[in-house]
């Protein structure tokens, strides 16, 4: 292969590669349309020239079979009234438009013909071009679809979702540890108030307690108690009750250390 050939592929490749990117779908469809369009006024423009050819060689063509059938008459009458050299003019006159007549009878058909293969031709262009339109809207929508697919997938690239994530883990560990702080509290309380109600059963005991022994030491007139002990213990009946107020306000002590 020589430089020359090898240079013109490059160059070639190069403008190729360069026409297909700056190519956008829509806008060629848009194009190719037009352009079927104006085939269209080109084509109709043709049919309607082809079928005023037709008309005019059909006028002709029925002209010249007038004709023919006037000299016809124009011999038939020449002989009827014996004049055979008139006859035979009238005869050669219709030879002329006959042999006119079979050349537009020949060219007639041949245009017929061609108008009929142009009226195929033109109801394939319309037919095609309705065809296009109604490919074009969905080629349309389906590249608006493939544009906004792609859009959708530039953004999901774009997101930092690992990021996002991680955000969403952090925030989830703050509430879960909001939530164990919560109920940490809340025990808290409630073992709280549990210890308020046994100080408050302990206190209850203690006064019960100390009301009894009320009762038993410190009865009014005195006697009758003094009574019921043995006759040793009136002696050291004073020292007893020393003994009993240290000890109640040792139990005193206690209970307001509590």
């Amino acid at each position: 292969m020589g430089l020359f050939d090898r240079i013109r592929r490059v160059v070639s490749a190069n403008l190729n590669d360069m026409v297909s990117k700056a190519e956008d779908p829509e806008k060629m469809l848009e194009q190719a349309i037009l352009e079927m369009q104006e085939d269209l006024v080109q084509l109709r423009q043709g049919v309607a020239q082809a079928i005023a050819a037709q008309k005019r060689t059909e006028k002709q063509y029925n002209d010249a079979q007038n004709e023919i059938n006037k000299w016809q008459r124009n011999a038939q009458l020449a002989l009827q009234k014996g004049d055979e050299n008139l006859a035979r003019q009238a005869l050669e006159r219709k030879k002329t438009f006959t042999e006119s007549s079979t050349a537009l009878k020949a060219s007639l058909d041949q245009q017929t013909a061609q108008v009929e293969n142009l009226k195929r031709n033109l109801i394939q262009l319309e037919s095609k071009i309705s065809e296009a339109k109604t490919k074009k809207e969905m080629l349309k929508a389906r590249i608006t679809a493939a544009k906004a697919q792609e859009q959708l997938q530039g953004m999901v690239r774009g997101m930092n979702t690992s990021s996002a994530m991680a955000a969403f883990e952090r925030m989830e560990e703050k509430v879960l540890m909001q939530e164990a702080r919560a109920q940490s509290a809340g025990e808290l309380a409630g073992a709280d108030l549990e210890h308020q109600f046994a100080a408050l059963e302990a206190s209850s005991d203690i006064d019960d307690e100390l009301a009894a022994l009320k009762a038993q030491m410190s009865l009014p007139g005195g006697t009758a108690n003094q009574a019921q002990l043995p006759p040793e213990q009136t002696t050291t009946s004073k020292a007893n009750h020393e003994v009993v107020d240290a000890e109640l306000d040792s139990l005193r002590k206690q209970l307001d250390q509590m």
